[in-house]
């Protein structure tokens, strides 16, 4: 008898809670410890007690969540994929699929750092860097993005593709291993190996050296697990209905993360317009708040796989069970987060700084930003399904609806009535809106439940 793969045994035979927790658990985790390092870099960075520091490194958030959306090109692209391919037994054109991802995710990481390097000074301005701030922020963008673009990219695609292999326990390790470098060397650059007023290099080198590790990580993954999948650096490129198909899913996915970005981006721009103290404390309560976001984004790309697999196999009863599962998941955290929020608001910005203004600023926007963790963890969950389901058209038009019709615009219209307050507000009304279009469209296409194309 043909012996089980763990990629069967996880997508076809476990339970489904059994399968969520396998496939979650580590990714949440890793989800987590990014975010730890991220706010390391923040919290390192605020024991300086200077705003300008903290403004410079945090307003440069939207342009590194940039380089995360090109990688979710390839990965999510490919990880939606890759399951299907395996539900019909198709491994050698997974294999194609896996080195033709990882490929374009190597040359779009290079154009990328170039392309950040020639435009450096236009990007730090339209981000809102003024006199105080841009030589911080542009040291920080050189270390991380410029020199560290292409092992930032390329560990995201690998992440992405060896979660959709079912390997999200090794995904999980490669993320965690850069998160908790990063944590080490965050310090030891900082105020042991760099003079005083180096702070912010200290970081970008200790962020760099964190996901250069991560990705040969990864790659030494991929050159083991061959059983899993016999994957070929070299080979030939897929099929053209499965180039299709990733960019299908891959860019309505990165056009959404796009807008994300861009929303990010406007916030700051019209934080900076209320002065540094504010910008410093909008960059602190993006940071903080990300917990329940970062939660939520886990469990989700750990869904992706799983309903990829159940969807292509036509198993509905299989599907809609884990769908259910993830969506109580989730709300539990995010109930928990509002909670967390709402009761220590000032010891959590406190955390970051303890300059009086900031910290006062800090804390209203905390708690205002908070209220939007459930709705905005079911826009995530909204997203993430469809890529399952395959269908990046719908991810598309939600992305579309949620930033570009709702969420940026309202980032002008609010402040108008509620000043700076107006900007942490439009998280909340946009996504609720979002919430309320996106769920009668899952509904509907629930009740008709189409059922995706053979795979070639």
């Amino acid at each position: 008898m043909k012996k089980q793969l763990s990629s069967e045994k996880i997508f076809k035979t476990m339970t489904v809670p059994q399968a969520v927790r396998t496939m979650a658990v580590p990714a949440v985790i890793s989800q987590l410890i990014v975010l730890i390092y991220n706010l390391a870099d923040t919290f390192f960075i605020g024991q300086t007690n200077n705003p300008y520091m903290v403004a410079g490194v945090s307003l440069i958030l939207p342009l590194f969540n940039v380089s995360l959306a090109i990688g979710s090109m390839f990965g999510a692209g490919g990880g939606a994929l890759l399951p299907k391919l395996l539900a019909v037994g198709d491994r050698k054109e997974g294999a194609r699929v896996a080195a033709y991802c990882l490929r374009l995710g190597f040359l779009v990481a290079a154009a990328f750092s170039v392309l950040t390097l020639i435009f450096m000074s236009p990007l730090l301005t339209l981000l809102g860097a003024g006199p105080n701030t841009c030589s911080y922020a542009r040291t920080y963008v050189l270390m991380v993005l410029v020199i560290g673009g292409i092992p930032t990219i390329v560990s995201n695609v690998f992440s992405n593709l060896l979660r959709s292999l079912s390997l999200s326990r090794e995904a999980g390790i490669g993320v965690a291993l850069g998160g908790v470098l990063n944590i080490f060397l965050d310090p030891l650059f900082m105020f042991v190996l760099l003079p005083p007023g180096n702070e912010v290099l200290g970081v970008g080198i200790a962020t760099l050296l964190s996901n250069v590790v991560s990705c040969l990580y990864c790659l030494t993954i991929f050159c083991r697990r061959q059983k899993e999948i016999p994957v070929n650096f070299l080979a030939s490129a897929p099929v053209r209905d499965n180039r299709a198909l990733i960019f299908t899913v891959g860019i309505p996915g990165t056009i959404g993360a796009l807008l994300f970005d861009l929303d990010y981006m406007v916030l700051d721009k019209l934080a900076s317009g209320y002065g540094d103290t504010a910008l410093a404390a909008i960059g602190i309560v993006l940071k903080a708040e990300r917990f329940p976001q970062q939660v939520g984004i886990g469990l989700c790309q750990s869904m992706v796989p799983l309903i990829a697999y159940s969807w292509a196999l036509k198993d509905n009863k299989r599907t809609k069970e884990i769908m259910a599962c993830i969506l109580k998941i989730g709300i539990a955290v995010a109930v928990f987060s509002i909670s967390l929020y709402e009761l220590f608001p000032a010891r959590i910005v406190r955390l970051f700084i303890a300059e009086p203004e900031t910290l006062a600023i800090g804390t209203d926007f905390l708690r205002i930003r908070s209220l939007a963790a459930v709705i905005m963890f079911f826009c995530f969950f909204v997203v993430f399904l469809f890529q399952g389901f395959g269908n990046g058209k719908v991810s598309f038009w939600l992305a579309i609806v949620r930033w570009a019709f709702l969420n940026i615009p309202m980032l002008f219209v609010l402040p108008r009535f509620l000043g700076m307050y107006g900007l942490v507000w439009s998280q909340f009304i946009s996504d609720l809106l979002t919430v309320i279009i996106s769920y009668g469209y899952l509904w509907r296409y629930m009740k008709t439940w189409e059922q995706p194309a053979a795979i070639s």
